[in-house]
């Protein structure tokens, strides 16, 4: 029963959060739906494409969630459910939903733009260089974290290649996310080619999820780890220099269905399970200031990650969804709704986690993703059933085809972002620069470089990357809030519901690297007893060092800038 309060409590804040800020939020800043946005101004038929309120949720909904809102609560479910739980409500509705809803619409009134030029109208040409090196060091992050997810969730680990007729779960699920690929390429196809209709093209497209999910449950694809890693890289290039409507649009909108039905089994089973007493929820209330991954402040807020803010969704708002917005009214339910969905999804996987408890902490489980797949499969039948192995492996498919959306989208972003680093304001793509710049500039570049070093990062173990990644991540939405209030300011709108957020993450978030650069400078000088200094600790110690530095010197830029708005007030 506690689990169903918890949800329950959850849905309703989220719910009035939605209704009372979330529409003051759209108030204060004069969305109109009589103007006309970048996507019907700047269509171009590759990055530029007007897409239905229902694909371009699938989409924005699917690329933000990731693995994220399920590997981040329960990691921070080692301190209690009501820390976590409350942090995924508040910081949902505040931060994280403030953070994307504002980014949004920052960039629908800059052409579509990256946060990178918001940053430029704003703060000036050195800082939205700056913000773009700290941005791309972040995907660097997303990309090799959620190659490590995907690559984790497909492979087999006796090695081998081809199909098999007895799949695990693995293999199923790398069957059926082959499938699915194949079926968004077809799904766009048809709807953009063809003119097929949103709603029939739905129908069939669910159907077709079915059928494949069938098919993988009876034959499954193998293959070792390196090769998957190989694998999915040389997609996400693919997937990521490819027109929108050829797989962005149409994979994430079909695979948004998955989580729709995903979110939809875990609510049925936690309100069946409070009647059925199939499975206890068992996590402590709070288990106390100091855990294992560190102390609340700034752990806590660092690991839930996308549960509740995330700097990564300022990037899909402003780099792909800004692009597809057909109707500003959408940019309420598109950027503020979806975080709020994803702290929902945070709070399912907190329950979820619950649900087997002491055997994740034990260890039992060999990630959050199957511990996740696990919780909510018990809730219907006893482990090692049919239907208890059989909803396990759909939701760890799920999980995987979530984060391998993140990756498609991540890249995309990458390539936008490595390309705008070295073209001049007056160069509007690469083929307007001139030199060495060109070449930096073209997306086949800029795209295979950022996808090697997150493939060979992907090859660490994810504790080695999650921590680095949510201090990233979460220092990266600390700056696109600076960016978005900055901007606010400067045309004359209500900025300050952003500062109490802002400052919040940029110090949680600092605090965490400045942890991690000392931690890191111990085990390399021997300080640490029974421990060595791996390649790995030496990669986050300089990475920590640059993102440091980089936040601080543009947080002192965004001061300055506050300072002069200031000034032109007074």
């Amino acid at each position: 029963m506690t689990a169903l309060l918890i949800i329950l409590a959850a849905i309703a804040c989220l719910v009035v959060g939605y209704i009372v800020y979330g529409s003051w939020l759209a108030k204060q800043w004069g969305i109109d739906p009589s103007r006309k946005t970048p996507a019907i101004e700047k269509e171009d038929g590759v990055d530029y494409v007007a897409a239905p309120p229902a694909v371009l949720m699938g989409h924005h909904f699917s690329s933000i969630a990731g693995a994220g809102p399920i590997n981040g609560p329960i990691q921070a479910s080692v301190f209690g459910w009501l820390p976590v739980f409350l942090w995924c409500v508040i910081g949902g509705i505040f931060f994280g939903g403030l953070q994307d809803f504002g980014s949004l619409f920052a960039s629908i009134r800059h052409d579509g733009k990256s946060l990178g030029e918001i940053i430029n109208d704003t703060m000036g040409k050195r800082a939205k260089k700056l913000f773009i090196i700290f941005a791309l060091l972040v995907l660097i992050l997303v990309i090799a974290s959620f190659v490590n997810v995907v690559a984790g969730t497909f492979f087999t680990e006796e090695g081998g290649f081809g199909f098999t007729g007895a799949p695990t779960n693995n293999q199923t699920t790398a069957m059926i996310s082959l499938l699915f690929i194949l079926m968004a390429v077809i799904y766009g196809y048809v709807t953009n080619k063809l003119n097929v209709k949103t709603l029939p093209a739905s129908i069939a497209g669910v159907i077709g999820i079915v059928i494949i999910t069938i098919i993988g449950l009876k034959c499954g694809f193998v293959m070792g780890r390196t090769a998957w890693i190989v694998f999915i890289g040389v997609y996400i290039v693919v997937a990521s220099l490819v027109p929108v409507w050829i797989l962005l649009q149409p994979r994430d909108y079909l695979s948004s269905f998955l989580l729709y039905a995903m979110m939809a089994l875990a609510v049925i089973g936690i309100v069946s399970n409070a009647f059925t007493g199939n499975a206890t929820f068992a996590m402590p209330v709070a288990t106390g200031w100091k855990t294992g991954i560190g102390t609340m402040f700034p752990a806590l807020f660092i690991t839930v990650a996308c549960g509740a803010c995330s700097g990564f969704h300022s990037l899909i708002s402003t780099g792909t969804s800004s692009k597809q917005l057909r109707n500003e009214k959408d940019a309420k339910p598109i950027g503020y709704g979806s975080m709020l969905i994803e702290s929902a999804l945070g709070i399912v996987s907190l329950i979820a986690v619950g649900m087997v408890y002491s055997k994740y902490t034990a260890g039992e489980f060999g990630s959050p993703s199957a511990a996740f797949g696990g919780g909510i499969a018990i809730m219907f039948g006893a482990e090692g059933s049919t239907i208890y192995n059989t909803i396990s492996a759909l939701l760890t498919l799920a999980v995987s085809v979530f984060a391998l959306t993140s990756l498609d989208t991540g890249t995309r972003l990458s390539r936008f972002m490595f390309s705008e680093l070295f073209l001049n304001e007056d160069e509007a793509t690469w083929k307007d620069a001139t030199g060495i710049r060109k070449v930096l500039a073209h997306p086949l570049f800029g795209t295979t470089f950022m996808v090697v070093i997150g493939c060979i990062l992907g090859g660490l173990k994810l504790a080695a990357i999650w921590g680095l990644f949510g201090a990233a991540n979460q220092l990266l939405a600390g700056i696109a809030l600076l960016a978005v209030c900055a901007w606010l300011g400067e045309v004359g709108k209500n900025n300050k519901m952003f500062f109490v957020p802002m400052v919040f993450m940029l110090c949680a978030t600092l605090t965490s690297l400045v942890l991690t650069i000392i931690n890191k400078c111990k085990l390399i000088a021997g300080m640490v007893p029974d421990s060595t200094a791996a390649w790995g600790d030496w990669f986050q110690l300089i990475f920590a060092l640059a993102m440091a530095v980089l936040a601080v010197v543009l947080v002192v830029e965004g001061i300055q800038t506050f300072q002069k708005q200031g000034q032109k007030k007074a």
